[in-house]
């Protein structure tokens, strides 16, 4: 690869990180939360319950992982890079504790959590600075946990949906590749790991479903000339897959739990 395409990719992967402050209410309205079942598989594969655990959820966006650990009795601090993402995540969890930062430089001391947490977040980390950054901040025996919410594109119209827009968008369409690829620096730091696949769907109004596609960041980062007709097409697929008005939207959570040693 030469230098021009690895500036050009950092480029582009910088101006997609930074695309989600524009949309961060269109965000808290339409992201899915994660089934119960993701925080007991957590638990299970940690060998640890969440009560009482204290918990950095970097990357926390709005908020939205970060209430659900906070609600299993976790003692979690949100950890944010987006002014805009923080901001709304203080509207609508004021008592949360919320610290500014990313996981490349995770700005707490040595030793002083039990859990990191990434919610639909790492892709967004430097894994050869947030991996080591995740294990120095963790305490023996504590764990950096991933997941992602991917679309089930075993469904026809999210297949159907997956091709239109890798055509519209000409490539900056993605989905979050290969969670093996994301997550095998793990292994490689000495962290135990152990992952899981949950199946779980749930069904929104349509305006909901657009607020989800509109916070994408291959949407978020287009211009509003360009955005508009092309959330104008999906809305109208939707409508003609769920006349009713209310979608189902059927995902695949993909968890990974790396341990640290005792």
């Amino acid at each position: 690869m030469s230098n021009g395409q690895r500036f050009s990719e950092l480029r582009d992967f910088r101006e997609l990180a930074g695309s989600f402050g524009s949309v961060a209410t269109e965000y808290d309205r339409g992201r899915p939360g994660y089934p119960a079942e993701l925080f007991d598989e957590l638990e299970r594969l940690w060998g640890h319950g969440l009560r009482g655990a204290r918990v950095l959820d970097v990357g926390a966006g709005t908020g939205i992982g970060t209430r659900l650990l906070a609600a299993r009795g976790a003692d979690v601090v949100a950890v944010e890079p987006s002014a805009e993402m923080a901001a709304r995540l203080r509207a609508v969890s004021p008592g949360l504790p919320l610290v500014r930062g990313g996981g490349d430089d995770l700005p707490f001391h040595d030793g002083s959590a039990d859990l990191v947490t990434y919610a639909q977040a790492f892709h967004w980390t430097r894994p050869e600075r947030s991996v080591p950054e995740a294990v120095r901040v963790l305490r023996p025996g504590g764990a950096l946990a991933t997941w992602w919410n991917m679309f089930d594109e075993s469904v026809p119209w999210v297949r159907a949906r997956d091709v239109r827009l890798s055509e519209a968008l000409s490539g900056r369409y993605h989905g979050y590749g290969r969670v093996d690829e994301l997550t095998a620096p793990f292994a490689a730091a000495g962290l135990r790991v152990s992952r899981v696949r949950l199946d779980w769907q749930r069904e929104i109004p349509v305006e909901q479903a657009v607020d989800n596609l509109t916070s994408r960041s291959f949407f978020a980062a287009l211009a509003p000339e360009r955005r508009e007709p092309l959330i104008a097409v999906e809305r109208a697929a939707l409508l003609a897959e769920f006349p009713d008005g209310r979608v189902v939207e059927p995902y695949v959570v993909d968890l990974t739990v790396a341990t640290t040693p005792e």
